[in-house]
C-alpha cells in the first residue's frame, strides 16, 4: 500500500491542537518514541516506516502499516530529519488529577503556565527519569501532545500521566498538611531544605513564574541559589533545568 496525499495532509494537520482534539490523535516520530509508545500499549492507528525499521512489538489488526521510501517519509514527516518511522496514536483518555492518597505517598509535578514545547517535553522526560508518574498542568500550559513536545520527551510521554485542570482548585482540595513546594525568588535555599518524599512540586511560567493564586497555596518556597552567592549571574534558570535540579535534590534526600 502506498502513502496517499490525503494521509500526508492528515498527518500534517495533526500539528494543530484543534485538529488533534477533533481526531483524538497525535503524531510521534523516531524509533525511540514510537517504540516506547507501542511497548506501553498505546493504541497505534497508523505506522509509516521504511523497510529498515524493526517494530518492537506485534501490532494488532487495527493498526494500518505502510512501508515507504525515505523520500515518502520525508514528505509525511513533521521533522527536518525523519527517523525511519512515524506513528499516529490515539490520545490517552482524559486523565484526572492524582488523588489525595497518591499525593500523600508519591511526588507529583505541577506546571503553572509552562508554554514552550521544548521545555515541557524535557520536563516530562526528566519526570520519567526520576520516577515521577503524574504531571498536573494548568490549562495555559503547552499541549503535551504537540509534536514538538512528544519529540522532546524521547518516549517518556508513554510513561508519565498528564492531566490539565484548574491548579488553584486542585491544590486547595488537597488534605491539610500536604507539602506543596514552589520555586520563588524569595524562597529558602534548596540545599538547606529537607524535602519530603511525597507532595507536589510546582514549576512556573518561563517569564512570570508561579501565578499569584497558586503561590498563595505553597507550603514551602524554594530558591535554587546562584554561585557564588552575591555575584552577578544570569537572571534566572531555564524552567526545565530548574525542574531537573529540584527533582535530583528531592530524590537525593528521599
Amino acid at each position: 500500500m502506498s502513502l496517499s496525499k490525503n494521509k500526508t495532509k492528515y498527518i500534517h494537520a495533526l500539528e494543530q491542537k484543534k485538529f488533534r482534539r477533533q481526531e483524538n490523535a497525535f503524531v510521534a516520530e523516531g524509533h525511540k518514541s514510537v517504540g516506547d509508545l507501542l511497548m506501553a500499549g498505546c493504541a497505534a492507528r497508523l505506522i509509516i516506516a521504511t523497510e529498515e525499521w524493526q517494530c518492537p512489538v506485534t501490532t494488532d489488526g487495527k493498526t494500518e502499516r505502510i512501508t515507504v521510501t525515505e523520500e515518502e517519509l520525508r514528505k509525511a514527516s513533521l521533522l527536518q530529519h525523519p527517523q525511519q518511522v512515524l506513528g499516529v496514536f490515539s490520545l490517552p483518555e482524559t486523565a484526572t488529577p492524582p488523588d489525595a492518597h497518591t499525593v500523600g505517598s508519591e511526588l507529583c509535578l505541577c506546571l503553572d503556565g509552562v508554554q514552550d514545547p521544548g521545555n515541557l517535553g524535557t520536563i516530562i522526560r526528566t519526570a520519567d527519569w526520576f520516577g515521577i508518574r503524574h504531571i498536573v498542568c494548568s490549562p495555559s500550559t503547552a499541549d503535551a501532545y504537540n509534536p514538538k513536545v512528544v519529540q522532546a520527551t524521547m518516549g517518556s510521554i508513554a510513561r508519565v500521566r498528564m492531566c490539565y485542570t484548574d491548579l488553584t482548585k486542585w491544590l486547595a482540595s488537597l488534605p491539610k498538611g500536604t507539602p506543596i513546594y514552589g520555586t520563588m525568588l524569595d524562597g529558602d535555599n534548596l540545599y538547606d531544605t529537607r524535602p519530603s518524599r511525597n507532595g507536589v512540586i510546582v514549576m512556573g511560567n518561563e517569564g512570570k513564574g508561579i501565578s499569584t493564586e497558586v503561590a498563595q497555596l505553597l507550603t514551602h518556597r524554594l530558591l535554587i541559589p546562584p554561585y557564588p552567592a552575591g555575584n552577578k549571574t544570569a537572571e534566572s534558570l531555564n524552567v526545565s533545568i530548574a525542574t531537573a535540579i529540584i527533582c535530583a535534590e528531592f530524590r537525593r534526600n528521599s
